[in-house]
């Protein structure tokens, strides 16, 4: 699935903006997860190495990259 790369910045800042609702910005990494595109594993990367979002949301992205490099090394 290839998403334009505006969207993912779209879903990238919505995840890393903590003013939102954590419910949102958990979503929007779920979204990234899904996409499992190259761009968007790395849009994951950067959100679990920023150092000033929350620690669970940090581990789900951790772990949506996980999932994404899993599926794409099969």
């Amino acid at each position: 699935m290839s998403e334009k790369p505006e969207e993912l910045k779209k879903l990238a800042n919505i995840a890393a903006d903590m003013t939102l609702p954590p419910a949102l910005r958990t979503k929007a990494v779920e979204q990234l997860g899904n996409i499992a595109s190259h761009e968007a594993l790395l849009a994951l990367l950067d959100l679990a190495a920023d150092e000033g979002l929350v620690v669970k949301e940090r581990d789900l992205a951790l772990k949506k990259a996980r999932e994404i490099i899993k599926k794409t090394s099969l």
